[in-house]
């Protein structure tokens, strides 16, 4: 059995990073990449990277492929064009990455850090209605918040 830590690690071995900074320098070039943020809605609806697309992670196959009432044409057609996935750390971008592959598209990437990270570095976020997320208000969407019950019993409190 595989844990979520090692399943990501595996994806990462076939999906490259990107850091924020590097992000930031490839949005600005001729050709900018397809953002692709697959949180879900109440996630993406609190900030996100501007212009980014939005596909919940459950729908992300569907998305990818003619023929379904959650198809993306601008997503399908995009299996030529640079992607770069973002969640909330960059761990579900990884493993999304490896599907996205496996359907044919050739270059995918993943945010490392995701959004938490684009907002450490003090990249601005926005809502659902185009304004700008105060980035303190963001950390605290962002921070991880493991209930004592939802950790290993062994480390427990």
């Amino acid at each position: 059995m595989k844990s979520f830590e090692q399943l990501v690690n595996e994806a990462l071995q076939e999906i490259p990073e990107l850091f924020p900074w590097d992000l930031l320098k490839e949005i600005a070039s001729n050709e900018p990449p397809l953002l692709l943020d697959i949180r879900e809605q109440n996630e993406f609806e609190l900030a996100h990277i501007k212009g980014s697309l939005w596909v919940p992670r459950g729908f992300l196959e569907q998305a990818c492929d003619w023929n379904y009432d959650v198809t993306l044409p601008e997503l399908v057609t995009a299996r030529d064009k640079h992607i770069v996935i973002i969640c909330r750390s960059g761990t579900r971008s990884a493993l999304a990455g490896v599907t996205m592959k496996s359907m044919g598209y050739k270059k995918v990437s993943s945010l490392k850090t995701g959004v938490r990270g684009w907002n450490d570095f003090d990249q601005t976020l926005i809502d659902i209605n185009n304004q700008v997320v105060d980035p303190d208000e963001a950390e605290s969407h962002l921070e991880n918040k493991v209930s004592n019950e939802q950790l290993e019993p062994r480390l427990r409190k």
